[in-house]
């Protein structure tokens, strides 16, 4: 391995998540991803079932797909990247691919997937930057 192989990798080693929970292609997962809106930040849910799954380490990504206002979204995330504050798997399915991309083409009720009775992860939460200041209620001024 080259120096900058190990350079790569110690920088990569040191931005990895630890503790999280064990997302199958399947399962339905609710995502909590960190949103800069001018200089504020909020965490926006986006629920979904995992449709595909990409295991490359410090790269790897999961594909979630969810029904708009009856159009499909799919977004791709970065499992390791900093936006990501918090993953929770709401359901475990039963399926028989490592891709779930026949999906797409199906409405309503042909969607659906056989669940998977099993004890589930426990929800993994980013604990380490605050977000927004906090507000004190009673002299509703900001804390520093």
């Amino acid at each position: 391995m080259t120096k900058l192989q190990q350079l790569v990798e110690s920088i990569q080693s040191e931005n990895l998540k630890t503790n999280l929970p064990e997302i199958r292609v399947g399962d339905l997962i609710k995502l909590g991803i960190s949103i800069q809106e001018g200089n504020k930040q909020r965490i926006q849910p986006f629920e979904g079932v995992v449709i595909a799954q990409h295991k490359a380490g410090a790269n790897s990504t999961i594909t979630v797909r969810k029904i708009l206002q009856g159009i499909g979204v799919e977004r791709i995330f970065p499992v390791h990247a900093p936006c990501l504050a918090s993953i929770q798997v709401l359901r475990r399915s039963q399926v028989s691919r490592s891709k779930l991309y026949y999906l797409r083409e199906r409405t309503g009720k042909a969607t659906r997937l056989k669940e998977k009775f099993e004890t589930l992860p426990s929800t993994w939460v980013q604990t380490t930057p605050q977000l927004t200041p906090s507000v004190d209620k009673k002299t509703n001024t900001k804390s520093k």
